[in-house]
C-alpha cells in the first residue's frame, strides 16, 4: 500500500520596498503559535524573505530567476512598504541591490507569474505614511495610489488566481491578518468576496476598532477625555477613529493584551487609504457647531445630534468624574442585587 503524499508546500516570496520593516517585525511578535510553528503547520515556506533567509545578493537573484522561469511555483508574493515610482516614472530611487534593476520592475516581473499577490501593510496597499506630505519619492500601492486604483500594478491587474492585490492593510498588520491570509490562500479559501471595498481580508476589515474597546461605556454616554491620559472616550475631543475604523484590534488583542485604545492612544484608522493626511493633528477631533466632522459608521448626522445629547444629560456622575482623570476617582456602586 502506498503511502500518503506528504501536502504540496505553498511558497511565499517576500520583497520590502519603500517602508520601514514594521509589518515584519510585527509579525515576528506572532505567538500561541509562534510564526514558524504556524507557517510550519499550514504547509507554508518562505522561499525568501530579506530579513529571515540566508541567501542574499547572487543567491537571492538566483532564487528570483528560477521564480519567473517556471522553475520554482510561486504561490504568494507578499510586498511590504510602498513601490517608489520616481524619479520620473524610472524607479531608479530604489534599485534591488546588485541587480541594477529598479524594485518596481522586480515587483511587476514576479507579480506576473504569481499565483496570489499581496500587500502587508498600509505602505504597500495604498502608498501610506511613505507617500505622505510631498511625496518627493512617487510613492504609492501596488494597485491603489491613496483611495484611486492604479498603483504600480495598474487598475486591471488580476494574479493568476484571477483575484486583485489582496491589501493586508494596517501600520504596522497584526501578525494573524498576515499569516490568517496566507493560510486561506494555502487552503483555497481567500475569494473576491472574501475582500471589502478596498480588497482588505473581511475576516478582520468586517469589524470595528470600537468593537471591544474598554472605553465603551465613556462612549454611550458621551464622557469624554480631555487630555491625553483621561480614561474617558477619546472621539469626541482627541482625534480617536475607532468608531470608523475597519480593523479587530480590540478583539483580537497586540502581544496578547494591547490595543492603541488601551494604551491611552487615540485610534488613527491606519487600515485605511490616506490615513496618514487627516488634514489636521492626529490628537484632535475637527469639529462643526461641537459636533466631530466624522460620525461613526453608519450613524446619520441628525440621530448622532439627538443621541448625544440624551447620553450627556444622562451621564452617570462615575463617568463623568473618571472621564477627565488618569485612574478611577470613583468606582461603580456595590449593589445587593438580594435586596429589594
Amino acid at each position: 500500500m502506498l503511502a500518503p503524499s506528504a501536502p504540496a508546500l505553498f511558497n511565499v516570496l517576500w520583497i520590502q520596498s519603500g517602508g520601514c520593516g514594521g509589518c515584519t517585525m510585527s509579525m515576528l511578535c506572532a505567538e500561541a503559535p509562534d510564526l514558524a510553528t504556524t507557517l510550519e503547520s499550514a504547509n507554508i515556506r518562505f522561499l525568501w524573505h530579506p530579513t529571515l533567509s540566508e541567501e542574499t545578493g547572487a543567491e537571492a537573484v538566483a532564487l528570483f530567476e528560477q521564480v519567473l522561469d517556471g522553475t520554482l511555483r510561486l504561490d504568494a508574493l507578499c510586498v511590504e512598504g510602498a513601490m517608489l515610482r520616481g524619479p520620473k516614472d524610472t524607479g531608479c530611487f530604489h534599485i534591488l541591490a546588485g541587480t541594477g534593476v529598479p524594485t518596481i520592475e522586480w515587483v511587476r516581473r514576479l507579480a506576473a507569474v504569481a499565483e496570489n499577490v499581496v500587500a502587508v501593510g498600509t505602505c504597500a496597499a495604498y502608498g501610506g505614511v511613505t507617500a505622505a506630505g510631498a511625496n518627493p519619492t512617487d510613492a504609492c500601492g501596488l494597485q491603489y495610489d491613496g483611495r484611486r486604483e492604479g498603483g504600480a500594478l495598474g487598475a486591471a491587474f488580476r494574479s493568476r488566481s484571477g483575484l486583485p492585490v489582496i491589501n493586508v492593510a494596517g501600520c504596522p498588520t497584526h501578525p494573524n491578518w498576515v499569516t490568517e491570509t496566507l493560510m486561506l490562500l494555502a487552503a483555497g479559501l481567500l475569494g473576491a468576496d472574501d475582500l471589502d471595498v478596498y480588497r482588505r481580508p473581511r475576516f478582520y476589515a468586517d469589524h470595528l476598532v470600537h468593537h471591544g474597546c474598554p472605553r465603551n461605556e465613556y462612549y454611550e454616554y458621551k464622557a469624554s477625555a480631555e487630555k491625553m491620559s483621561d480614561l474617558g472616550c477619546m472621539m469626541e475631543h482627541l482625534g480617536c477613529l475607532g468608531t470608523q475604523a475597519h480593523a479587530d484590534c480590540n478583539t483580537r488583542l497586540w502581544n496578547g493584551e494591547g490595543s492603541c485604545t488601551r494604551g491611552g492612544y487615540a485610534c488613527i484608522n491606519c487600515t485605511a487609504p490616506e490615513f496618514e493626511e487627516p488634514g489636521h493633528a492626529f490628537v484632535e477631533t475637527p469639529k462643526i457647531a461641537g459636533f466631530p466632522i466624522g460620525l461613526p459608521t453608519d450613524m446619520p448626522k441628525a440621530w448622532f445630534v439627538a443621541l448625544s445629547s440624551l447620553a450627556k444629560a444622562a451621564t452617570p456622575e462615575r463617568l463623568r468624574l473618571n472621564a477627565t482623570s488618569d485612574h478611577v476617582v470613583r468606582p461603580p456602586a456595590v449593589r445587593d442585587i438580594k435586596r429589594r
